[in-house]
């Protein structure tokens, strides 16, 4: 397998739907809460990257393997359009994932136990959302497994490992009593949920957004999603209702003190956003139709870290 390949098999350049809920997560820690552990923050970008890379390619494997359209299988799935073995394929998502549990065993070592639970249950969700003879991306719960998974998961999980020397929320597990303990700060918490909620909308909207757009082919290839159940419809008016809630989820954490004016920062966007929510609606099903949703994602993203970068230097002053 040449690097080219490999790269289209994992996809790399979308990884930026996993790179903004960590880098927003690292600026929300020293913003928020004023810690950072730079190590732990490394090792966790590794590992989050390679098991990004290889849920890629067990969507790209299972597709493969489940197509039903002989057209979509050798013509336009990378596996077969490229002739590469599938067994080396899953060889090299077996590696993958044996890496990344390398990685996660020694950053749990470093912090603690939650961090270790955490981990499975989102490595669990990876996995299956493409893997096995029900997957996640099959049933109407995709946009809401990637949305929770990536946009809360991995923000959480950044915060944690910054943070766990500050008992924000941690558990406790003692092998030779057979006891357990889960502790935390509850407004500590409610903070974070409410700060990795744009995250979790803007990430639901990329699947959301592909599922409008293959509505079509999603059905033909066995593949009942949330708009196969909501209609195309019902589904336009959730994916812009989503994009929308971002700025009014940033309104409430400003008035609670969660985050501080240059958050407004991110306000400057809604009218670029306004107009791409218009031309999405406009362009379906054609394909360049999800592209809005990636332009979506990262104008309000980079925004959002804006407002909190410029919030670290406003606090430094």
């Amino acid at each position: 397998m040449t690097l080219k390949i490999f790269l289209e098999v994992v996809e790399l350049r979308t990884k930026v739907a996993s790179v903004f809920p960590f880098a927003i997560g690292v600026l929300f820690s020293i913003a928020f809460f004023h810690e950072i552990q730079w190590l732990n923050t490394l090792l966790f970008f590794i590992g989050m990257l390679v098991f990004d890379l290889a849920t890629t390619a067990i969507n790209n494997y299972m597709d493969y393997e489940k197509a039903h359209s002989e057209i979509y299988k050798y013509e336009e799935n990378v596996i077969g359009r490229t002739g590469i073995s599938p067994k080396l394929v899953r060889n090299m998502i077996l590696a993958m994932i044996a890496f990344v549990l390398v990685i996660g065993i020694l950053l749990t070592l470093r912090t603690g136990w939650l961090l270790l639970l955490m981990g499975m249950i989102c490595c669990f969700i990876g996995i299956f959302y493409t893997f096995g003879p029900i997957p996640l991306s099959r049933m109407p719960l995709g946009e809401i497994f990637s949305g929770f998974t990536m946009g809360l998961g991995i923000f959480t999980m950044v915060i944690y490992i910054n943070t766990h020397r500050s008992d924000l929320f941690d558990l406790t597990l003692s092998l030779t009593t057979g006891t357990f303990n889960l502790s935390g700060n509850i407004w500590a918490v409610a903070a974070i949920f409410l700060a990795a909620l744009p995250l979790v909308f803007t990430i639901a909207n990329i699947m959301l957004a592909n599922n409008l757009r293959d509505l079509e082919r999603d059905i033909e290839n066995h593949r009942y999603t949330l708009v196969f159940y909501i209609g195309r419809p019902i589904g336009i008016m959730l994916f812009q209702l989503l994009m929308y809630a971002c700025y009014l989820i940033l309104l409430i954490g400003l008035i609670s003190g969660i985050f501080q004016w240059p958050i407004l920062l991110a306000f400057l966007t809604l009218p670029k956003i306004h107009l791409n929510l218009q031309l999405f609606k406009e362009s379906l099903p054609q394909p360049i139709s999800f592209s809005y949703s990636i332009k979506n994602m990262i104008l309000f993203n980079s925004s959002y870290a804006l407002g909190l970068f410029a919030t670290i230097l406003l606090n430094q002053l």
